[in-house]
């Protein structure tokens, strides 16, 4: 896979061991700007939003590479669960989707400064919770730190205690969906290399 290295716009270690993973080469560049979360907005737009700002903000240093920003955040009905402030915050995230289908979704924006080239797209996920009563929440969250968890869960630690289904992409609910990404760093390759791709939906 001839694929450019690349600069992620992304504190979080769950995205960078993906991307370890895919065997991207990599390198870390934190964005600090604020997250947008407006009521107005759906949560595919929100994500969107967010990751084209994490990636300019961090392509603005890097202008000669290519910047790889993500945002992921959890809904159910027009409900956005973003990141929970507080182990309280967390539990009232956990007992509004216990029992649910709710979904997660990421949006990745590759951007390149320089070339004035970007690419914009999002993975969606459904997830069913089980029936949790108060122990099984607090169970959970004894085992799990939530507070940089969209949501306030990781499926990859100990998801079995919460979650009873999934439909679509593993890594997308991990924080990076990594089926999405192949195919955007595949197009984006052959796009430079003059190939043609059809065009992928979001």
């Amino acid at each position: 896979m001839n694929w450019p290295s690349i600069v992620l716009a992304s504190a979080s270690p769950r995205r960078a061991e993906l991307l370890r993973q895919l065997g991207v080469q990599f390198k870390v560049a934190v964005s600090n700007i604020p997250e947008v979360h407006h009521e107005e907005l759906t949560a595919l737009e929100v994500v969107q939003i967010n990751a084209y700002r994490k990636a300019r903000s961090v392509a603005k240093k890097f202008p000669d590479s290519l910047v790889l920003g993500a945002d992921t955040l959890v809904y159910l009905d027009t409900r956005l669960f973003g990141k929970p402030a507080t182990l309280e915050d967390a539990y009232q995230m956990l007992e509004q989707l216990q029992g649910r289908t709710h979904y997660v979704v990421t949006a990745l924006c590759l951007l390149h400064l320089r070339e004035h080239r970007q690419r914009v797209t999002a993975e969606r996920t459904s997830v069913t919770f089980r029936t949790l009563d108060s122990s099984a929440i607090r169970r959970y969250l004894n085992h799990v730190n939530p507070l940089d968890k969209a949501g306030g869960y990781a499926i990859q630690e100990h998801g079995d205690l919460i979650v009873e289904d999934l439909s679509g992409s593993y890594s997308n609910v991990v924080g990076l969906p990594l089926e999405r990404l192949t195919a955007e760093l595949n197009a984006w390759t052959d796009q430079a290399e003059g190939k043609t791709t059809p065009p992928l939906s979001s």
